[in-house]
């Protein structure tokens, strides 16, 4: 799918959902919360979250860790709409920016001179939402400093779960143009086993994981090489 596509296509997807999206996904987007206690930000440090939907991940961490700066990018102006307004009702302006722009399109002009290298990067249930989504890590792991880190929540390859109940689940989380891929729970597992800087939790069932790494884990998109055909499809 072409970006400018994509990008349209969260638009049609979020353009009414964002108004009960917060309300919708906490019982299903298990782990964010979780992350956000992990993440230990000290004053001062910037963190970039790609795929920031309603910023509320974003107002949390604002919450959680005063003094710290953060930045979010989202493919949908929908979503930024509400996020903004999110913004507005709870911190100030100058601890979160925001911009519109694609994952893979990440670099360090996006929020200006003198925003990046950021120490952090986060990725909550989007990158299975992003048609590049090696790109997008390898765009996240340029702007990131080498002694910092990139975090990623999503779902996992659900293959913990009975038969019947997965392919319903996926085809569920289709309708709304998420889909759980085995190549990225099984190409971060790689990571986290040749790789003493990586951190790997998974949830019971195979339903969700959460990965911390360096951004070297990340250099040359060695997470590509995990070929997306071994992905079990659920059926029509």
């Amino acid at each position: 799918m072409a970006t400018a596509d994509h990008g349209a296509l969260m638009d049609r997807v979020y353009r009414h959902q964002r108004h009960i999206y917060d309300l919708t996904r906490k019982y299903y987007l298990f782990g964010r919360d979780r992350l956000i206690r992990q993440l230990k930000l000290e004053p001062g440090e910037t963190l970039v979250e790609i795929g920031c939907g309603t910023a509320r991940n974003l107002i949390a961490i604002a919450q959680r860790y005063p003094g710290v700066r953060l930045f979010g990018l989202d493919a949908s102006a929908e979503m930024l709409r509400t996020a903004r307004t999110n913004v507005a009702k709870t911190v100030p302006d100058a601890q979160i920016a925001l911009e519109q722009t694609y994952a893979e399109a990440l670099d360090a002009s996006t929020f200006g001179n003198g925003s990046a290298p950021f120490d952090r990067a986060l990725f909550s249930y989007s990158l299975s939402m992003i048609p590049d989504w090696q790109g997008a890590l390898s765009a996240a792991a340029s702007v990131v400093k080498p002694q910092g880190a990139i975090h990623i929540v999503d779902f996992g390859d659900l293959m913990g779960l009975p038969a019947p109940v997965r392919y319903a689940l996926s085809a569920w989380l289709k309708s709304f143009h998420v889909e759980p891929r085995r190549e990225i729970l099984t190409a971060v597992e790689q990571a986290a086993g040749t790789n003493a800087r990586v951190d790997l939790w998974i949830s019971p069932g195979r339903y969700a994981f959460s990965w911390r790494s360096a951004p070297q884990a990340l250099a040359g998109r060695r997470l590509s090489h995990v070929a997306p055909e071994s992905q079990e499809r659920p059926k029509a």
